[in-house]
């Protein structure tokens, strides 16, 4: 009896100092929204994927004759200003040319060898006459060709403020609608940069036999900003 009044006693003197709940804190009052900016930019700079494709009865046979038919592409690009910084073996293969698919022995009637380049033209008003100069001097596959810009750190700065101005306006426009007001910024992401993949063509940009048009880039940047509300 005693050791149970002892143990009611101690319950007694420990639950006055156990910590009272705290009440949840109130939600804070934010508004979220996602802002983007487009700066457009004519290019600087061009890029050019091309390559030598030769065959040959031996696979020594076709690697011989490619690099020799890259060896003087090559050298036609460096005559034509391009500097070896901006010469870069991008896809090297060889590969058996097989025949008789429709039959059950297929046969190896020769090997095919490819060497792929990829240039930047850092003069764009040149690219017409480097192409040409290249598929002269035997490059006869073109994989594909770009407009960039040499820096384009500096555009891309500018739609990332033009995004977070967009944002600010979008949030005005909700808070109002809402009726309160906004408040200072509680957080804002990059949701990163990129380039439009479709310019607006504007002018010509080589005389030379291949026409080329380099047109204008559209720089692309998207961000998201949280506002508070104000009281």
């Amino acid at each position: 009896m005693r050791a149970l009044s002892a143990l009611f006693l101690s319950a007694a003197l420990i639950l006055p100092l156990a910590a009272p709940v705290m009440a949840q804190d109130a939600p804070s009052r934010t508004i979220s929204v996602t802002g983007t900016g487009t700066i457009e930019a004519a290019p600087d700079m061009a890029t050019l994927m091309i390559g030598v494709t030769t065959q040959g009865t031996t696979a020594a046979e076709a690697l011989t004759a490619n690099t020799a038919a890259t060896e003087a592409v090559i050298a036609r690009l460096t005559a034509s200003g391009i500097e070896a910084r901006d010469m870069q073996t991008s896809n090297l293969s060889i590969n058996p040319n097989w025949t008789g698919y429709d039959s059950s022995t297929p046969t190896i009637s020769g090997y095919v060898a490819s060497n792929m380049l990829t240039v930047r033209v850092r003069k764009l008003d040149t690219t017409g006459a480097v192409l040409d100069a290249a598929v002269a001097d035997g490059a006869n596959t073109l994989n594909g060709l770009t407009f960039g810009l040499a820096d384009p750190e500096p555009a891309y700065n500018e739609a990332r403020k033009e995004a977070v101005a967009d944002a600010k306006a979008k949030a005005e426009l909700l808070a109002a609608a809402a009726g309160v007001s906004v408040g200072t910024v509680m957080s804002i992401t990059d949701n990163g940069a990129m380039t439009d993949p479709a310019p607006m063509y504007r002018e010509a940009v080589s005389a030379a036999p291949v026409p080329l048009v380099g047109g204008e880039l559209g720089l692309v940047a998207n961000v998201s900003v949280t506002f508070a509300i104000a009281d």
